[in-house]
């Protein structure tokens, strides 16, 4: 397979190109150079059109750092800590994220609440621009030793988040071996001193360690994730709030995947006014494919599913919505034993863009679940880069302009 290196700088920002039919080559770059992080990994970014965040942990021994930075005039801040701990969870697929409302933020690590594995808290902090960032404090009112993660942030109101999680209670018992009872959806509204408005029970049934997604629609926020059926069918659902109340689970759509065990490749959703746009993996009747469905009622039902993968998809999907007209989708394909993220325009009329390759990485779960978004008029990218001689990770970044 054929490479470009188009660009390398400090914190080695590239792009490969994969010549293969349907498939652009030539991508138009521009740089944003990045403050390079010991040992950086799990980055998230977040855009509420106004600003472009990213958040990422730095370990060092046993000390785990959460730190974001801000992009400004092509620059990206020197990276802030947000809060320090050696008790954390870390993973690669359960990674900290950052969002904001206003002058509010909000972002949240996950703490260990026993020695067993997947015995963790989420805790939550928050802080107003300018100011300092809270003590984490405790999402849940569960105290069980269980598992409780994968959470999305959805700013709500002026000031306040709509937070939703994986929620353990019923798992174990307190021994969290996943042997007892399913694992639930749960949700909540943060105000901006910490205190919550509600705790919300949206699925009592569900994936035990997919990722979830949320969004704000002109309806309502919706929460998407990967369900489960007593018949361990894990499609995707859809939960909406509207008028004070969350709607019953819909699926998105019957993909009818059985599999008795979490894939750990949840989905994830944007919206613009009504539209709502859905991407997930599915490895249905045994053939992996990355799908996205659009819906244009904020999310009361969707229309049939657009495949949009080149053929051999892992998922690991991250979605943006360009317009109400159209969505771009990234996720992470193998081509001849080599991991590459993709990604690709998709219109609500089915028309697709062509498929376009960011770079390739490391088959490692290290290099965990690229992100995107889009921001004044680019596409970004964030992902982990593993060096297999070193054992260590960094964070990497690009950009590239709207064709």
């Amino acid at each position: 397979m054929k490479k470009n290196l188009f660009i390398a700088i400090s914190v080695s920002i590239f792009f490969f190109s994969c010549q293969r039919e349907n498939e652009k080559s030539t991508p138009i770059l521009s740089e944003v150079q990045f403050p390079e992080m010991e040992n950086s990994s799990l980055p998230y970014l977040y855009s509420d059109g106004n600003d472009l965040l990213i958040s990422f942990v730095s370990e060092i021994d046993s000390l785990a750092t959460l730190y974001y930075s801000r992009l400004s005039d092509d620059s990206w801040s020197t990276p802030e800590v947000i809060t320090s701990g050696t008790d954390w969870f870390v993973n690669w697929a359960d990674y900290p994220q950052i969002a904001k409302n206003g002058e509010n933020y909000i972002a949240h690590i996950l703490q260990k609440s026993d020695e067993a594995t997947y015995a963790y808290d989420v805790m939550v902090t928050q802080k107003e621009k300018g100011g300092l960032w809270s003590t984490p404090f405790k999402i849940h009112s569960d105290t069980t030793i269980s598992e409780h993660g994968f959470v999305a942030y959805t700013p709500f109101g002026e000031s306040q988040f709509l937070v939703n999680w994986l929620d353990g209670r019923n798992t174990s018992g307190g021994h969290n071996d996943h042997n007892g009872g399913p694992m639930t959806l749960r949700a909540a509204i943060v105000n901006p001193n910490g205190s919550l408005d509600n705790e919300f029970l949206l699925d009592k049934s569900v994936c035990d360690c997919c990722q979830t997604s949320s969004a704000m629609t002109a309806n309502g926020p919706v929460v998407v994730y990967r369900d489960r059926s007593d018949e361990e069918i894990r499609d995707i659902s859809i939960v909406r709030f509207e008028d004070g109340k969350w709607s019953a689970p819909v699926s998105v759509h019957n993909d009818n995947w059985q599999i008795h065990g979490c894939p750990v490749n949840g989905p994830r959703v944007a919206a613009q006014g009504e539209t709502v746009a859905v991407a997930w993996f599915t490895a249905a009747g045994m053939e992996s494919k990355v799908n996205l469905a659009f819906s244009k009622n904020a999310g009361i039902d969707f229309d049939i599913p657009i495949r949009i993968d080149s053929g051999n998809p892992l998922g690991r999907v991250a979605i943006s919505i360009i317009d109400s007209e159209k969505a771009v989708v990234c996720w992470v394909e193998d081509y001849e034993n080599e991991l590459f993220i993709k990604f690709r325009t998709v219109n609500v009329n089915g028309k697709l863009g062509e498929v376009i390759t960011v770079t390739s990485i490391d088959d490692s779960r290290a290099t965990g679940f690229p992100q995107m978004t889009v921001f004044q008029g680019y596409y970004f990218f964030v992902w982990t880069d593993f060096n297999v001689n070193t054992n260590l990770t960094s964070v990497k970044i690009a950009r590239l302009k709207f064709q």
